[in-house]
């Protein structure tokens, strides 16, 4: 009997899609380079996503490395000489509010790690001069700039800080003289992107749909279905599109059609819709027999086996408060 195929989910179905040069670099044109074609998908070259360093502060290294929640692919370029990452969230309906801080703490550990396989060479004193044994480091050697590009996939407008001095209390007066530290930040919901590549241009244009829940999900559904039939959106983008907005879909079951089924695409839409529905009526019909909050809190999870965030989001959505409005 053979082994059975390993069961694709959203993070891996991400990951394939970036690892498309074209894609990449035309992503990456878009955000440094307002379009421009700077960057070539020729000269990029794979790097290992898995690569990591151990940071001098056991605390933090143990923080980085026991983090699950990213999807990391990184390129560099031949030309340019330069690394390119992308970090996309997952479980992206929340806001890091830390980000700032972590993407340092992502680059300075692919600092450390070129700085640490660089001092490797130098296992003796010969040729380099007293300072340069010392720092482990030629006056002339230099390592590869880092850009790295988070990109979030969260319904709400992204409301932190996208720098260092964003999460500081600090004065006007103090900022000139600590160091601060920018990210660069993609809202996949809403951003004035310049795509060239197809592709991409209808990954974004379906998360903007997707992650839209202004409308009602059967008309956010709709919207999605018609923009995919209608621009003939391969199977490959529709998949990243349902893996990156976090859909609870069965990607196997997908890959395996000769085109992409939509209706099963979003079938999560139509069981959200469902979903609310029970919601409703079990938080009416507590109300309506005075039971309290929390023993309706308790229902919802066991009925519709959610956590409690997500029994609260319902109670807001459909309690009291409300109904009053």
């Amino acid at each position: 009997m053979g082994k059975e195929k390993q069961a694709l989910k959203p993070d891996i179905i991400v990951k394939n899609y970036w690892r498309n040069k074209e894609q990449f670099a035309d992503f990456f044109n878009a955000v440094l380079f307002d379009g421009k074609q700077v960057i070539k998908p020729k000269e990029l070259e794979d790097l290992d996503t898995e690569e990591s360093s151990v940071l001098e502060h056991k605390e933090y290294a143990e923080s980085i490395g026991a983090s699950r929640d990213t999807v990391k692919i990184r390129k560099k370029s031949t030309v340019y000489g330069v690394e390119f990452v992308i970090l996309g969230m997952e479980g992206q309906e929340h806001i890091h509010y830390a980000m700032p801080m972590r993407v340092m703490g992502y680059d300075y550990a692919a600092y450390q790690k070129q700085y640490v396989d660089n001092a490797a060479k130098y296992k003796t004193a010969k040729s380099l001069t007293e300072e340069e044994y010392l720092s482990k480091m030629k006056k002339d050697d230099r390592l590869v700039p880092v850009i790295t590009v988070v990109v979030y996939y969260g319904e709400k407008p992204w409301d932190g800080a996208v720098s260092l001095h964003g999460m500081l209390h600090i004065s006007e007066e103090m900022k000139p003289f600590v160091n601060d530290y920018r990210m660069h930040l993609v809202e996949a919901r809403k951003n004035d992107l310049k795509l060239h590549n197809i592709n991409n241009r209808d990954l974004f244009n379906l998360l903007g749909i997707l992650l839209d829940r202004n409308g009602k999900l059967q008309e956010t559904r709709d919207r999605a279905i018609n923009y995919a039939r209608e621009h003939r959106v391969e199977k490959t983008v529709i998949m990243t599109a349902a893996g990156a907005a976090n859909c609870k879909i069965d990607y196997n079951k997908i890959a395996r059609k000769g085109d992409a089924d939509m209706c099963t695409v979003f079938e999560e839409t139509r069981r959200e819709g469902i979903a609310e529905g029970e919601a409703k009526g079990i938080i009416e019909t507590g109300y309506e027999f005075g039971i309290s909050e929390e023993e309706i809190l308790a229902r919802l999870q066991k009925k519709l086996n959610i956590s409690l965030a997500e029994a609260q989001e319902y109670v807001k959505k459909f309690g009291r408060k409300n109904e009053e409005k």
